[in-house]
C-alpha cells in the first residue's frame, strides 16, 4: 500500500489518503519515515471522542500524504474489526476524505476475521475497489 501510495504521489501528481486499518497501526510508517503515530482508537480511549481531531490523529508524510492510523482495541478486549468502523466513522465525522482526494487506501490486515475489516467496501464507501495480496 505504501508505496502504492508514494508513487502516485510522487509520479503522478495525486492527492492520496492512506487510513491505516491493522491493529498493529504500521500501515502509514514508511509514509512518515518510519515514525509511529497516535492512533484514532487511543486518542478515542484516552481523551474521548470530542479530541478525535485531524490535528491529533492524521499526519502527512512523503509526497504530502495523508495517514491515520485506526489502531485497535485494548489487548484482549474487543473486537479490532469494531475499530476500525467505529475510525472511519470518526474520520467521517471529521471530514478527513475531502473531494481533493484522488484515492483514499484502506490498509486492512490479510487475515481478516470478522466483518469489520470489510465496512470500507460493505458500506458503499468506495466507489472502486481493488484487492492487492502478495505472498508476504
Amino acid at each position: 500500500t505504501q508505496n502504492t501510495a508514494a508513487a502516485l504521489a510522487h509520479f503522478h501528481g495525486k492527492h492520496v489518503f492512506i487510513h491505516g486499518c491493522d491493529p498493529k497501526a504500521d500501515s502509514t510508517r514508511l509514509i512518515l519515515g518510519g515514525k509511529p503515530q497516535e492512533t484514532v482508537m487511543d486518542t478515542l480511549r484516552i481523551h474521548g471522542a470530542e479530541k478525535v481531531t485531524l490535528d491529533k490523529v492524521m499526519k502527512k508524510g512523503f509526497g504530502d500524504i495523508r495517514c491515520v492510523e485506526s489502531g485497535g482495541p485494548e489487548p484482549g478486549v474487543g473486537c479490532a474489526g469494531r475499530g476500525v468502523i467505529t475510525a472511519i466513522d470518526l474520520m467521517e465525522e471529521n471530514e478527513a476524505y475531502t473531494e481533493d482526494l484522488d484515492f483514499i487506501f484502506f490498509d486492512v490486515l490479510g487475515d481478516v476475521v470478522c466483518g469489520g475489516f470489510a465496512m470500507p467496501i460493505r458500506d458503499g464507501k468506495a466507489q472502486e475497489v481493488y484487492i492487492v495480496a502478495s505472498g508476504e
